[in-house]
């Protein structure tokens, strides 16, 4: 039993580690990118990693940043775990209550008594990033104290929910509902994709819900429709975030970019957070993929 668990504290810290030793660093992709970078007015972390080759570029890939909905992948892992462990049911029904409201979402719309599965709540967190529904599910998961748990126990030393948590009143103050840096939070959409999360069928369970993204205009938007995806975003006034897993056809790779301290506050499209995550999924397809010839439709932007 104790080698058993030797072992797998070794395979963790593997997974953690592996690139701060066995990774290759590529720097012309690293130069692109620094030069996409220059003259953003904030602050901007970067992190790529080749799941084939296993290149990877770290641009202030250590620094703690906001998570903003990107927090929801640790909320459904946390969740994912009571639901491994039995105490909760995936399709079990769920009564809504009107002292679970959050803001006017999809779940935060319901009358008082309505039943839902938790899987359709799990689905909303994830796919249209409801809040009320991801509030409800940190929950259900025993809230942020046992998501950092979970977190702490599996390697990721950064990543940690802030809000509705005991202790972490200072850390909700500066970051808000979630803090992490984008290593980790690349990391753990590889380690869901990898099975590793939870176990081999909840890794399963929770990528096919990251699978289903309805916010699809940032970074997404750049990678061509039937290539497929695994995604989280997150924006707040002077932050915007994404994470994404692309399956490209010369091989996986995954990115994380985050902001934090924008000047730019707006929320339209022309965003200078918003066009950075566009920019950067255009370089990294286009470096990944350089005889595609696909590129977004001349039409595509007045949809949003």
């Amino acid at each position: 039993m104790r080698l058993l668990a030797v072992s797998l504290l070794f395979s963790i810290y593997s997974f953690v580690t592996n690139g701060q030793s066995s990774q290759k660093r590529d720097a012309v992709l690293e130069r692109k990118l620094q030069t996409a970078l220059k003259g953003f007015r904030g602050d901007v972390g970067v992190y790529v990693h080749n799941l084939k080759t296993g290149v990877t570029v770290a641009i202030k890939a250590d620094t703690l940043f906001p998570t903003a909905s990107t927090i929801k992948i640790p909320i459904q892992c946390g969740l994912f775990d009571k639901i491994h462990k039995g105490e909760l049911t995936y399709g079990q029904t769920l009564i809504y209550k009107d002292s679970l409201h959050y803001d006017d979402g999809i779940v935060g719309s319901l009358k008082d008594g309505a039943k839902i599965p938790l899987s359709e709540v799990v689905m909303l967190m994830e796919t249209v990033s409801d809040n009320t529904a991801s509030l409800w599910c940190q929950a259900l998961a025993g809230g942020g104290t046992a998501i950092n748990t979970w977190l702490e126990s599996n390697g990721f030393r950064k990543t940690r929910v802030n809000s509705r948590t005991p202790g972490r009143e200072a850390d909700r103050t500066r970051y808000g509902w979630g803090q992490t840096t984008p290593r980790e939070m690349a990391d753990l959409m590889t380690y869901i994709r990898q099975g590793r999360a939870v176990s081999p069928d909840a890794s399963e369970e929770m990528y096919r819900n990251l699978g289903r993204q309805y916010w699809d205009n940032d970074g997404l938007s750049q990678v061509p429709p039937d290539v497929k995806t695994a995604c989280k975003n997150g924006a707040v006034n002077q932050s915007r975030s994404e994470v994404v897993l692309v399956h490209a056809p010369h091989g996986d790779y995954v990115y994380c970019v985050m902001t934090k301290n924008q000047q730019d506050e707006s929320w339209e499209r022309t965003n200078e957070g918003f066009a950075l995550l566009r920019n950067v999924g255009t370089l990294l397809w286009q470096h990944f993929e350089p005889k595609s010839t696909w590129k977004p439709s001349a039409g595509y932007e007045k949809w949003w």
